[in-house]
Order: C-alpha cells, then structure tokens, then sequence
C-alpha cells in the first residue's frame, strides 16, 4: 500500500520556485532515500510534506488522503513524524521532557526509546543542551518516535557527527526498518545510507531526476547527480 505519494509537486519560498514537478513515492514499511547536491530540493520536498512551503502545483497525498491546503498541525495527526535538520532539541527541557512534550499514545514510549537509545536512558534527567551532537540527534528521533509516526522523515540524518554516533545512529535506523517502520532519509553518506534504503529518489535543480532501487545507483549515477 502507497502510504505518501507526490505527483508533479511545486513548490515556492515567498516569489521564487523551488521545486518544478517533483515525484515520490513511499509504500508501508519502506524506506527511501532523497538525494541530491546541496540545494537541489530535498529539505523543501520534505518541508512540503509538512504545510510548511508554499505550494502552488502538484498534489501530495498520504494514505490516499490529499494534503493540499490542509495544516500543519492536522498533518502531523496523521501520522507524520520529523526530524529536523540540526536537531532543535529543546534545550532548556530535560531529555525526558522533550521527549514527552509531543508524545502520542502508541507502542513507542519511554521505556521503548530508552531501550532503542539505552545513551538517553541514562541522560533523562540531564538538559539537552548539555548533550553531544550525537545524543541530541538520539534524541530528535525519539522525540519524532514518541509521535508514533507511521511515516519517519530524516533531515540530514547523521550530518556533522562523529563516526562512533553515526554508527549508533545507523543502527537504530536499522531497528526501524526491521520493525516495519516507513522511513524517508536525507543523508550525505551514501556508504552508510545505501544498506538500509529500499529505493533512491535523486533531485536536481527542484526536479525528480531519477528513481530506482537502491543497489542501482551505480558509480556512475551517483558522479553525474551527486558528485561535486
């Protein structure tokens, strides 16, 4: 079953066009990842999912349900979970509160993301601020977890971290796809990213330039559309 579907989407920043016709597609219980070169599309494709673009063209659908004109708040009741590019823990809350502040009822819970992220366990009590890079993206993605999303998007999902929290990263990410857990990755590395998408969706310029599966973006592929 499709669980998001983008057809032809444009999308704008106030006067200029960002995205011409973008295509994409998630089915339950599969990850994708969005790739691209910097500036390409990939965090407004995401952010148009979210209401938070304006879009002028196109439709985005979620469980057959279209999005347009619809907010962001109601769309995020429909199960749709994000975390940001740069983290935006909240720094003066606990671990435990910011994972909290947004929780929904289902099988994630404390007791759950303790245990995907025993790090935060141990933390609960202590200010995101003080956190590691690493374990304020731990805790970005147990504080989208605690929505119980039926669709997880990964801005960036191990931007900027030291190899050691990338490794734990990619292992929780792995969790999720074992559990069934739809997924939409943005991340730079594809070595890490690869192993645990299903299919690739390559942006160039606010256009969908390629689609396939993943063990497909050959060498070759990856210079022309992702090489700098």
């Amino acid at each position: 079953m499709t669980l998001l579907q983008i057809s032809d989407l444009a999308a704008f920043h106030g006067p200029s066009q960002a995205l011409f016709g973008v295509e994409l597609d998630i089915a339950e219980g599969e990850v994708v990842a969005l790739l691209g070169r910097n500036g390409m599309g990939k965090t407004t494709t995401i952010r148009s999912v979210l209401g938070l673009c304006d879009m002028r063209g196109g439709d985005i659908r979620f469980s057959g349900q279209t999005l347009a004109g619809m907010k962001p708040h109601l769309r995020a009741t429909l199960g749709i979970g994000l975390v940001p590019e740069g983290r935006r823990c909240f720094p003066t809350l606990t671990v435990e509160e910011n994972l909290v502040v947004a929780a929904r009822a289902g099988p994630w819970s404390l007791q759950t993301i303790f245990g995907l992220f025993p790090r935060l366990a141990e933390r609960r009590r202590q200010y995101a601020g003080t956190l590691s890079g690493g374990e304020q993206q731990m805790l970005a993605i147990g504080r989208a977890l605690m929505t119980n999303p039926r669709l997880l998007m990964l801005d960036e999902a191990t931007e900027g971290l030291a190899p050691v929290m990338r490794q734990e990263i990619w292992r929780a990410i792995g969790q999720l796809k074992r559990q069934g857990q739809s997924l939409l990755i943005v991340d730079k590395i594809l070595v890490e990213l690869l192993p645990v998408a299903d299919r690739c969706v390559v942006l160039e310029r606010g256009r969908t330039v390629w689609s396939g599966s993943a063990s497909k973006l050959n060498d070759e592929l990856q210079s022309r559309y992702l090489g700098v």
